[in-house]
């Protein structure tokens, strides 16, 4: 009489897969992998975001310096408006603007030439818009105008 026994011998097949380990460090890599990534995406915005601010400055920058190539160098806006510091707001976004206006050249009393600088600065909550030292910084547009009177040599 045989007598069958009821175990099953299961066969060594070799079988191979992950570790939990294995698993565990894979995950942490691509864990470290997606945050540089983000951080890169962080980065990149912010800096789109300060060219453009610096974009909006300069053009901010020029419009003022327009305004001072209307007026008449005698005029005494020129001197009046020369050290004011005012807030201008462009496409939703806030600058100010610091105006200076210096005589280069004074001849018998009266000035033929004004040196004329205007500094755009976006007031932004980032710390690299409002460093004026910085890439980011401010935007400054200097001219130099002259008397309009003819010279010695000159005939019209």
């Amino acid at each position: 009489m045989r007598t069958e026994s009821n175990h099953i011998e299961y066969a060594n097949t070799n079988e191979s897969g992950f570790s939990i380990l294995e698993t565990t460090i894979a995950l942490v890599l691509m864990a470290i992998v997606g945050l540089g990534t983000a951080s890169a995406f962080y980065y990149s915005f912010r800096t789109t975001d300060s060219a453009g601010n610096r974009e909006l400055a300069m053009a901010v920058a020029q419009q003022q310096m327009e305004q001072f190539r209307t007026v008449e160098m005698s005029d005494g806006s020129l001197a009046a408006t020369a050290g004011t510091s005012t807030t201008v707001t462009s496409s939703g976004r806030q600058y100010t603007v610091l105006k200076t206006v210096v005589d280069s050249n004074v001849i018998n009393g009266e000035p033929t030439v004004k040196t004329i600088t205007i500094r755009v600065t976006p007031n932004s909550d980032a710390p690299w818009a409002t460093n004026v030292t910085s890439l980011f910084g401010s935007v400054t547009l200097v001219a130099q105008r002259t008397a309009l009177t003819v010279g010695p040599n000159r005939a019209l």
